[in-house]
């Protein structure tokens, strides 16, 4: 057994649900609170030298702040948030504690690390890092270690992009007043995938994309540079232009500014 304890506030469902299952696999005693179980969250914090705020990202910032008073200076508070800007400055302000953010970037269905992506935003402290890492890269994780401000401009890519897009095809379907059992008929293996995953956002759990396009501020640009895009492609597709698609397509540079 290894030798603190960790305790995961939210860590009855989703990844806080996965985590302690992974921490308890590697001999780590975990302890999990949730709404309507566990122990009160000063208890939590006085027992566990490690404690990870795993809740829905509207509620993080007032667990943070219920929780992290409690935490002594040589103990490490932690969030699982996609977003990690306001998380971490939040954590910095309610504890004395060292402070990491923590982003798996992978979902609860999850059956190993190996291979997967983790993002650790160290912030305040360096006692705690290494023993954090150390489960995770043994179990085959990629590991990176960045500032909060690189992980979210990273993340309004990686995610905000790709949410954003299956929620533009999601409204295109919605409104263009096909029923699904017509488009069924004539759909490709391509777009099947891709409106399974639009049927999946909207709805599985649509406050939670919605807190990662809204929440992060990189999206403005993000969100420039498509309504940018898609201003050039309507102009050619409206004048009929294959030879001027083409081309844009095959491009490697961006699209310049009109």
């Amino acid at each position: 057994m290894n030798g603190f304890e960790i305790g995961i506030i939210g860590g009855t469902g989703g990844i806080g649900r996965w985590l302690a299952g992974f921490f308890t696999g590697e001999g780590y005693p975990v302890h999990v609170t949730g709404r309507s179980a566990g122990m009160p969250l000063p208890e939590l914090a006085a027992r566990c030298r490690v404690v990870i705020v795993a809740v829905p990202i509207a509620a993080t910032s007032d667990v943070i702040r219920r929780v992290g008073p409690y935490l002594p200076k040589d103990a490490l508070l932690m969030d699982l948030t996609s977003l990690k800007e306001a998380p971490v400055r939040e954590m910095l302000k309610a504890t004395e504690a060292e402070v990491v953010g923590c982003h798996p970037l992978f979902g609860p269905d999850c059956p190993s690390l190996a291979g997967q992506n983790i993002v650790l935003c160290p912030a305040r402290g360096d006692g705690w890092l290494g023993a954090i890492e150390a489960p995770f890269t043994k179990n085959g994780a990629r590991v990176t270690v960045t500032t909060p401000g690189e992980h979210d401009r990273m993340m309004a890519l990686v995610q905000g992009l790709n949410h954003l897009e299956t929620i533009l095809m999601g409204l295109a379907l919605r409104d263009s007043g096909v029923e699904a059992s017509t488009l069924d008929a004539f759909s490709t293996p391509a777009f099947r995938t891709k409106r399974a995953i639009c049927e999946k956002v909207f709805s599985g759990r649509p406050e939670m994309y919605a807190g990662i396009l809204a929440g992060n501020p990189n999206m403005a640009g993000i969100m420039d540079i498509c309504e940018r895009n898609l201003s050039v492609l309507k102009g050619l597709v409206l004048n009929r232009d294959v030879e001027g698609l083409a081309a844009l397509m095959g491009r490697q540079e961006t699209v310049e500014r009109q």
